[in-house]
């Protein structure tokens, strides 16, 4: 089967995505897209660029069986405009299965400083693009159940909002054609970059280490974060601390700021550039404590985990979905005060800590598990 993989922010995890399952896919794909950046312009505008393009492919002879686009793509317009050109509905790919997956989604993404402070609040464009999209695609598959909730659940007043022809009654449809499909991560890439073990009494004798691997954005809570690093310095607990992710060019305030008071316990700052530095980090992390306000689906708390660093994760967001039942709860905190105290006791009980392999719970996610179940949805449509 040939697909067309249309993915109008291809940077980030976006990218890695598209590229992965290009990669290990029985399917011929195909990747239709822009730069990762300036995505409300990507969302607005990225329709009519890659309409014509994709028209373009069409009229040098190329022909495709699906095409798979992100949420990023204002569907219902790219729909129309190649449903536009081209005498016959065949050669124009009028009849072509759609399906749209949803890496996140501009409804319940949480609001950013800014946005909070303006009167008019959240920019409504966005969350009917997605609302129109998830009614145009065939199928809306979803990173997480927790997303797909998520979603269906703020449709209702999200759209309730407007004066009149609301569109309610397609919250059902949209509900009939949605499904999970978790993301597939290159996690045997990290297998591989495992590190030799050193001796017992060099390991028992380093101080723990915790992680900090996720986008230095508001929606991850660094405060909170921050808050519980204090904390145990107040209590005169040891330990060493690494700060990876993404950023932009202005280096946080709350960042700097907490760069200077971890002072010498702070033993990397900042973005990694080599995927082999970036697995070396997260294979000598021991705890990962998250304190996300948001996470769709959690890619960076997956690989630290394959990577067998011990998480303590809000039984909420997508997390629960990961780590079902009961011998997981160990993982799961209830409130910012659980966290503090089951973050103190593993770094007090490191040795035992550190003797909890967690990576297994997480291989599911690999490409190599996770391309044929793509492989075989896509294929039904």
């Amino acid at each position: 089967m040939r697909i067309l993989l249309i993915e109008p922010f291809n940077g980030g995890s976006h990218a890695a995505w598209a590229r992965g399952y290009q990669q290990h896919s029985s399917h011929d794909i195909e990747i239709l897209g822009l730069p990762g950046k300036n995505w409300k312009w990507r969302m607005q505008g990225a329709a009519v660029t890659l309409a014509r393009d994709y028209r373009e492919r069409l009229r040098r002879g190329l022909r495709y069986d699906l095409i798979l686009a992100s949420d990023m793509l204002d569907l219902a317009t790219f729909a129309g405009l190649i449903r536009k050109s081209g005498p016959v509905s065949e050669e124009r790919g009028a009849d072509l299965p759609i399906a749209i997956y949803f890496h996140e989604n501009q409804l319940t993404y949480p609001l950013s400083p800014s946005e909070k402070a303006q009167l008019s609040g959240r920019n409504r464009q966005f969350g009917m693009i997605n609302f129109t999209s998830a009614l145009t695609a065939d199928i809306s598959l979803f990173n997480s159940d927790f997303h797909r909730q998520n979603f269906l659940a703020a449709l209702p007043p999200f759209l309730q909002r407007f004066p009149d022809y609301r569109g309610t009654d397609e919250i059902s449809v949209i509900e009939k054609k949605s499904e999970v499909l978790h993301l597939g991560l290159d996690l045997r890439r990290l297998l591989a970059a495992k590190p030799a073990s050193g001796s017992a009494a060099a390991a028992a004798e380093r101080k723990p280490l915790i992680l900090w691997n996720h986008r230095w954005d508001y929606d991850k809570n660094p405060s909170d974060f921050f808050s519980l690093l204090q904390g145990l310095i107040e209590e005169k607990i040891d330990f060493e601390v690494v700060i990876l992710g993404e950023h932009a060019e202005m280096v946080p305030e709350i960042f700097q700021r907490n760069r200077e008071i971890l002072g010498e316990r702070l033993i990397h700052f900042g973005f990694v550039e080599k995927f082999s530095d970036y697995a070396a980090w997260l294979w000598r992390a021991d705890l990962l404590p998250v304190t996300s306000h948001h996470d769709f689906f959690g890619i960076s708390v997956i690989e630290a985990v394959c990577c067998n660093c011990y998480p303590l994760l809000p039984r909420r967001l997508a997390y629960p979905e990961h780590f079902p039942g009961r011998k997981n709860h160990q993982f799961f905190y209830s409130d910012y005060r659980d966290l503090r105290q089951k973050l103190k006791y593993q770094l007090q009980n490191i040795a035992v800590t550190r003797k909890v392999c967690p990576g297994s719970l997480v291989s599911g996610y690999d490409w190599s598990v996770m391309a044929p179940k793509y492989d075989t949805r896509l294929s039904c449509l």
